[in-house]
This record gives structure tokens, C-alpha cells and sequence, in this order.
């Protein structure tokens, strides 16, 4: 009987949301209405959810959702990313790198996701990344030469590493759903995120060898201008970003902050460098708290409404039925943890990270590390496999950033130049499943 009630409720969920309204409404919406179901109705009557009403179990969890003492370091590093984006610090970034970078074969390339590293360990907001990549590097890749749908492709994936390189708001999300140490999983993200980043540079200097009318190297604006001094550019250009990269991930991993206190670090050094630069005005203050706040009130309107649909779905004993289910499979441990990975990766191709995050991973999570797997390696891996429902159809968010930020490549130039990133992105998942100590190293 518990088992017809879960399908309903994940039918109903399904129902609902391909109807096309808001995921939080439709979470909390589908929540609310089993939870008045199991108060009322015979049939649907469950001690766990019988013993709820309404107006208290509604407030009762956004109370303990704001004060939830992990998530401070979501706001925190939404506004410091946003604040980044204000300085122009990307821009000098940019331009600095392309011309060092620029002449060597595949440069151009390589040089965009050296700077989305950059960018993903100071900022970590999707959106602004992609958009500032689209915007500044994605023209001047296609005027020099270079295939369309690889440009598309590559600023798409590049702009995507924040969501895995911490400060991830990701990895914060995962930390306060899972009960896991945020700084354990930041910890745990760095070698596979450089990693990551390391396959893309392989790749596109593979490519630009094997194939370079459709890389072309850039020819040298001013030859006269001596290497040192485009190197002294190039360093003058990162010094910033890394020094507040330093302060925010130095503190961490050296123990003299923890996540909460090190964000207050970034956005207060991502503020100082937007002064210095003589970027911030009072007006661009205002703008980035409003853009932060609108932010973080979509993403805690997901957490409402996924802590009120995973709530009654345990009270309706989801988390035993998927438990049973699992433990029901002809497979080894390795085999159960193989098939959660590959549901997951599937449902990254309909759902956004933040509903899987907020309710398949802490429903299977408890079922794994009853297995003997150590948790900060699986979310780790969640988080890579995650990282490709960007680049994946329908829903692929950075597919349709980079759409909005230029009309002269269509979606299937872009639908193409995803695929062989997130074949990488999936290599690279590969990697970090078959050699644990990736994920691991600076935990042990």
C-alpha cells in the first residue's frame, strides 16, 4: 500500500509539473495536498502525516529552513559572484589571456576555459559565467576562424564549471540536504573540477592539432610587444581573482574560517575589488543586492517546497520503498551505486539540479553509505554526473544562456557543441568512480 502511494505522489509531482508551472509551487503544492489528504481522509491516514496540519507544517519548515545555519554561504557567494561581475575583472581577464594565448594552435580555446576556471573559483553563478563568456569570447572565436558549434560548445561547458569547482552553490545545497560538511565537499571537488578542466584542454589542443582550419591560431596584433610584458599583463590581470580565491578556499582548507565565515570573506573582497576598480557606485550596489536577492529567493522558494514534498513523501514511506527496491536488485554494491548515477544523469535531461539535489539524493544517499561508500565521494560524484544537466536537452540551462547572449548560432550548432563536453564530463565522472582518491586526497 505504501508503495501506491508513493507513485501517486511521484505521478501527481510528474503531472503537475510537465503542465508547466513553477517547480516550488508544484513541490510544495503536491506536499501540502497529500499532507491535508493524510489529516483527513481515511485511506491516506499515516501516523507520520497525520499528526501534521497544514498552516504548522508549512511554517514549521520554512522556519527551519531559514535558520538553517549551512545555507548562509549560498547568499554569500551569490552576492560575491555578482559583485565579480561588476568589477570588469573578467574582461581584463579575458583580453589579457587572449593575447598571450591567442597565436598558439587552439589558443583562443584553451584560453576560455583557463579563464572559466578562474571564474569558477571566484564567482560559482552559472548564468553570469556563461552569459560573460557568450558575450566577450564566444564573437571573437567565431571572427577568428573558429567552428561555430566547438565555440558554442566550449564557452557553454567552461561556463558550467562553477557549479562543480568550489565555492560551488551547489556543493552548499548538498552539504545542508545530505548532513555533510560543506568544507569536506569543497575539499573533495577541487581535484576532479581541475580535472575537469584539464580533459577540456586536452581535448581542444587534440582538436586544433588534428584539425586546425577549424581552430585557427589568432594573429598577433602587435608583434613588438615583448612576451614578458604580455606575461606581466596576463599575471597583473589574475592577480586579483586569485588573491580572493586565496582568502575565500585558503581560509577553508587551512582551517582559520569555516565555509559561512569564508564567504563573508569573498563578498567582502569581491566588494573592495569592485571599489578599487572604480566599477561600484551606489546604483551597482543596489542592483546586486536586488539580483542576489531575486536569487536567493528563488532557490530557498525550491528548498520550501522540496523539504514539504520530501517530508510527506517519507511520511508516506517513500525513502523504505526506494530502500527495498534497491536492496531487491540483482547487483553488487558498485552495481546499486552504477544505476543511482545513471537515473540521475536521466533526470538531468528533464529536471534541474536543484530538485534532484533536494529530493532523489537524500532518499538514496542513507542507502549508499549503508553500503560501506564514503559519502563525500558519492556526492561528489552526484555532482559531476549533475553537472551535465547544463549541457543536456531540453532543459540544459547553459544551452539557452548562450542563445540568449547571441542569435547568430542556432540551437543545433549549440546542441552539437555540448555533446563532446559531456562526453568528457562523463569520462571524467568515470575517473573519480574508478579512483575514489581523487575525491578524497586532501580528506585523509
Amino acid at each position: 500500500m505504501d508503495a501506491l502511494f508513493v507513485f501517486l505522489i511521484f505521478g501527481c509531482f510528474m503531472l503537475i509539473l510537465f503542465s508547466g508551472f513553477p517547480v516550488a509551487f508544484v513541490l510544495g503544492g503536491v506536499g501540502v495536498l497529500f499532507a491535508a489528504l493524510g489529516s483527513v481522509l481515511e485511506p491516506f491516514e499515516i501516523a507520520e502525516v497525520a499528526e501534521l496540519r497544514m498552516i504548522g507544517f508549512v511554517s514549521n519548515r520554512i522556519f527551519n529552513t531559514l535558520s538553517s545555519y549551512s545555507l548562509i554561504p549560498m547568499s554569500m557567494f551569490i552576492f560575491m559572484g555578482y559583485m565579480l561581475d561588476r568589477s570588469g575583472i573578467a574582461e581584463r581577464l579575458i583580453l589579457a589571456m587572449r593575447r598571450v594565448l591567442g597565436p598558439a594552435p587552439g589558443g583562443l580555446a584553451i584560453a576560455v576555459v583557463l579563464i572559466g576556471v578562474v571564474l569558477a573559483a571566484s564567482t560559482g553563478i552559472i548564468g553570469a559565467s556563461v552569459v560573460l563568456l557568450a558575450t566577450i569570447a564566444l564573437p571573437t572565436m567565431v571572427q577568428s576562424g573558429y567552428a561555430r558549434w566547438l565555440s558554442a560548445g566550449t564557452v557553454g561547458a567552461t561556463g558550467c564549471l562553477g557549479i562543480l569547482v568550489p565555492p560551488s552553490i551547489m556543493l552548499v545545497v548538498m552539504g545542508d540536504q545530505l548532513r555533510i560538511p560543506v568544507g569536506d565537499l569543497f575539499m573533495g571537488a577541487i581535484l576532479p573540477g581541475l580535472l575537469l578542466a584539464c580533459c577540456f584542454v586536452v581535448f581542444l589542443l587534440g582538436y586544433a592539432l588534428l584539425r586546425p582550419h577549424e581552430m585557427p591560431a589568432m594573429a598577433r596584433a602587435n608583434d613588438k610587444v615583448a612576451v614578458w610584458q604580455l606575461l606581466r599583463e596576463m599575471a597583473s590581470a589574475l592577480l586579483a581573482p586569485l588573491l580572493l580565491v586565496i582568502a575565500v578556499l585558503g581560509s577553508i582548507l587551512a582551517g582559520i574560517a569555516s565555509p559561512t565565515e569564508a564567504s563573508g570573506i569573498g563578498a567582502a573582497g569581491a566588494t573592495f575589488l569592485a571599489w578599487a576598480s572604480k566599477r561600484l557606485n551606489w546604483s551597482d550596489l543596489r542592483q546586486v543586492c536586488y539580483q542576489t536577492g531575486r536569487t536567493v529567493a528563488f532557490l530557498y522558494a525550491l528548498i520550501f517546497g522540496a523539504s514539504c514534498f520530501s517530508v510527506v513523501l517519507r511520511g508516506y514511506g517513500g525513502d523504505e520503498v526506494i530502500e527495498n527496491a534497491l536492496y531487491a536488485l540483482p547487483f553488487s554494491p558498485e552495481g546499486v551505486l552504477a544505476l543511482v548515477i545513471l537515473v540521475v544523469f536521466l533526470l538531468g535531461f528533464f529536471l534541474d539540479w536543484m530538485e534532484i539535489v533536494l529530493i532523489v539524493a537524500p532518499l538514496v544517499m542513507p542507502i549508499l553509505t549503508g553500503f560501506g561508500f564514503e559519502p563525500v565521494w558519492v556526492a561528489i560524484l552526484m555532482a559531476l554526473c549533475l553537472q551535465t544537466s547544463f549541457l543536456t536537452p531540453p532543459v540544459g540551462m547553459a544551452l539557452f544562456y548562450i542563445r540568449s547572449a547571441t542569435r547568430d548560432i542556432s540551437m543545433l550548432e549549440i546542441y552539437k557543441g555540448a555533446v563532446p563536453f559531456v562526453a568528457l564530463q562523463l569520462l571524467t565522472l568515470g575517473l573519480v568512480a574508478m579512483y575514489p582518491s581523487l575525491a578524497l586526497w586532501m580528506l585523509e
